[in-house]
């Protein structure tokens, strides 16, 4: 009886994840066939309905990203182009509709100027995830234990000294990439960016409506949040400058 109840359960749950797929693809093609209709605000209603059941591709927030641009909703298109690289960094097409959503904002800010040095630092660094260093450097820890295992029970001289050169190339690169992944993993944890949904809000010196206007931002901007307060939250742009704001102007990535 038990193992009877336990198909039925196995055949209700692919029973329900096959109803499932099936109606995200018809919403997908819902969305595509109104899109194509130039019934822009149809579209993005099917495909929000896909969001809406937990279900996340980086092809529904590009088009998404499409169909809000021919809106000219500045904000969400930021949004969703950046929602889409998020999980497909290489897409060259996300990349490059992107660049033309951000061309459409009204704030034009240049980020703080970088040293040589500090842009490949950035660039070596991002190669690759917290994971991606991490297993790296234990891809490291391995073939060092290995070479310096080789080096003790060699009897050549000459193979010695190569393995103990190369064990010690080993471990130095193992230490980088630890750092790396430390690194990495701190950015990761204090990466928390948003886009201003708001037509335009007043970035204020602290988290009240009383506070002096510092600045003023239109949506489409991408900000750093640093910390909350109530309903405020602490921002910082590429330019450095700082200030709190509204949470309901923005939405995080």
């Amino acid at each position: 009886m038990k193992q009877q109840f336990h198909i039925l359960s196995v055949l209700l749950v692919l029973l329900f994840f096959g109803v499932s797929h099936g109606q995200t693809e018809q919403l997908f093609e819902q969305g595509n066939q109104k899109y194509a209709a130039k019934k822009y605000q149809e579209a993005i209603s099917a495909w929000s309905q896909i969001l809406d059941k937990g279900q996340h591709d980086a092809s529904i927030y590009f088009n998404l990203g499409n169909a809000h641009y021919k809106l000219n909703n500045v904000g969400p298109s930021v949004y969703y182009f950046e929602k889409a690289l998020q999980l497909d960094p290489l897409d060259r097409d996300i990349k490059n509709n992107l660049s033309f959503a951000e061309n459409a904002r009204v704030d034009a800010i240049e980020p703080l100027p970088q040293t040589v040095f500090s842009k490949w630092h950035r660039n070596v660094v991002g190669l690759f995830t917290y994971n991606g260093w991490a297993w790296i450097a234990v891809a490291c820890s391995i073939v060092f234990v290995i070479l310096f295992m080789m080096y003790y029970f060699s009897g050549s001289e000459r193979r010695k000294r190569v393995y103990f050169v190369t064990s010690a190339l080993s471990i130095l690169v193992f230490i980088f990439t630890m750092l790396f992944a430390f690194q990495t993993y701190g950015d990761y944890q204090n990466d928390t960016p948003a886009i201003i949904f708001a037509e335009s809000t007043e970035v204020k010196s602290g988290p009240n409506m009383g506070s002096e206007s510092s600045f003023v931002l239109h949506e489409g901007t991408k900000v750093q949040i640093l910390s909350s307060e109530n309903n405020w939250v602490q921002i910082r742009v590429a330019d450095g400058k700082d200030g709190w704001m509204p949470t309901a102007d923005l939405k995080r990535l």
